[in-house]
């Protein structure tokens, strides 16, 4: 039916899970780690904000199942064949949405192409007009039935919404009640009272939201263009879904690159001092010297000449959209790592000179495992607040190197490259606001989570802000 087909971006988002599972197992297992952790699930800011991130990334794994269909084979051929294009499951659940197609522009929920073409009548004639939509309202007569058989569907979706959650909030209340033991009507109460380390509160308001968006995006979707179509006809909705797998790549890869090699040069650094201080600070000072977008600009071009050179050594479009997006992350790495480094050789310095640390070198511990054992965890809180914190930076700036040129490959859905193509758009007359519209959108509530659940991160972590 299928040949399962494994990006290198795929293997790394596969990895980043493997170890956030592995650090959940082990903060689980430390009592002090556990309270921190607890304390930032308790604020409804943070609970609402990792549910959002919690369903950007279920679409962003989705996104990364790739696989390559099977062609229709004859009963002779002895073995499948499978077809050039490499799809995502997301994308199998979108077919309704990834295959229709339109000529050109067309406005959100509009039934007529937004631009004039030349119609022929019934008599032979010809007239300037706006054609009808091949997919969008095909179903419908008139405009006129329009705005009824939206208000239906939405009215479906909220019975859809209502029921499926009903039924979850009851399931959730009888697995609660089991669980205490209780009644549903007193785990009801402790639930959502204060008392609950969870704001169970803020957390049903936030999927209920979630479940009513999902249910209408269903009931929309299949016969709508809700955010309209681009240049070429293609969905902007579906566009802009499929741009939160490039947004999260570059957000988390980036720090997966980066992170290794700063704590280990900002550690280094800081304990042991002397010349190899002195040789970190040189090299990190020299490369914050450098632009960071020439670099990328000129790194991108150089991959991109490599690309041209070698065709032989990519399967498929997707293949090579993979690697410049793998480089892209490597190279904003690359650029990213000196202010991390920076902070942990500060703050090593000052711990290196506080009691315990002095205590396990006059022991003749050895410096590797001062290093691992004193001095990294108590750094720990710096690398995960730089880390939170740098995410959505590093969302943006994927935006504005697409923005330029230099960014993901233009055949790879990102919010970046719809800004860069709707930047013309801008300047028509009527103006094509949708795809701006809808990549700023989903760009803001991404960064907007991120931001808020960081800024919980920071207050929970930093010894300085504790009350």
């Amino acid at each position: 039916m299928f040949l399962p087909v494994l990006l290198k971006t795929d293997l790394l988002l596969f990895l980043l899970l493997l170890i956030v599972m592995v650090a959940a197992l082990y903060v689980r297992r430390r009592a002090h780690l556990m309270k921190s952790w607890l304390e930032i699930v308790r604020r409804p800011m943070a609970a609402s904000s990792l549910i959002v991130l919690i369903f950007f990334v279920a679409i962003a794994f989705l996104d990364s199942l790739h696989l390559r269909l099977a062609v229709e084979n004859t009963a002779a051929q002895r073995q499948n064949y499978y077809s050039t294009e490499v799809v995502s499951v997301f994308d199998l659940l979108a077919t309704s949405i990834r295959e229709q197609t339109e000529k050109t522009y067309s406005a959100p929920f509009a039934l007529h192409l937004f631009v004039k073409e030349t119609i022929e009548d019934n008599k032979g004639g010809s007239e300037r007009g706006y054609p009808r939509l091949q997919y969008g309202g095909r179903h419908l007569e008139t405009i006129a039935d329009r705005p009824l058989d939206v208000m239906q569907r939405l009215g479906v979706a909220f019975i859809k919404a209502f029921a499926i959650g009903f039924f979850l909030l009851i399931v959730f209340l009888g697995c609660q009640a089991r669980r205490q033991r209780t009644s549903i009507t007193a785990s009801w109460q402790y639930s959502f009272s204060a008392a609950s380390i969870v704001p169970w509160k803020t957390v049903m308001v936030t999927l209920a939201v979630f479940l009513l968006l999902l249910m209408c995006t269903l009931e929309l979707a299949p016969y709508y263009h809700i955010l309209g179509t681009d240049k070429v006809g293609n969905d902007v909705f579906y566009q802009a879904m499929k741009s939160i797998r490039t947004a999260l790549l570059i957000g988390t890869l980036t720090t997966l690159i980066m992170l290794p090699f700063a704590v280990f040069t900002g550690l280094t650094a800081g304990y042991l001092r002397g010349r190899i201080d002195d040789l970190i600070q040189y090299l990190y000072t020299t490369l914050s010297s450098v632009p960071g977008v020439l670099l990328i600009a000129s790194s991108v071009l150089l991959l991109q000449v490599y690309i041209e050179g070698h065709p032989e050594a990519f399967q498929s479009d997707a293949e090579r959209a993979d690697l410049r997006l793998l480089f892209l992350c490597i190279i904003l790495g690359i650029t990213s790592w000196t202010g991390l480094c920076r902070l942990l050789r500060g703050e090593t310095m000052k711990l290196s000179s506080v009691d315990f640390v002095q205590a396990a070198t006059a022991f003749g511990v050895r410096p590797l495992r001062i290093l691992l054992r004193h001095l990294l965890p108590n750094v720990m809180h710096i690398v995960l607040i730089t880390v939170v914190l740098d995410f959505s930076g590093l969302v943006l700036a994927e935006a504005v190197l697409s923005y330029v040129g230099v960014g993901v490959d233009p055949s790879m859905h990102s919010w970046g490259n719809m800004i860069n193509s709707a930047r013309l758009e801008m300047s028509r007359e009527p103006m094509v606001w949708w795809s701006l519209f809808a990549a700023f959108l989903f760009m803001f509530v991404l960064v907007l989570a991120a931001n808020l659940f960081s800024d919980v991160v920071r207050d929970v972590f930093d010894p300085r802000r504790r009350r």
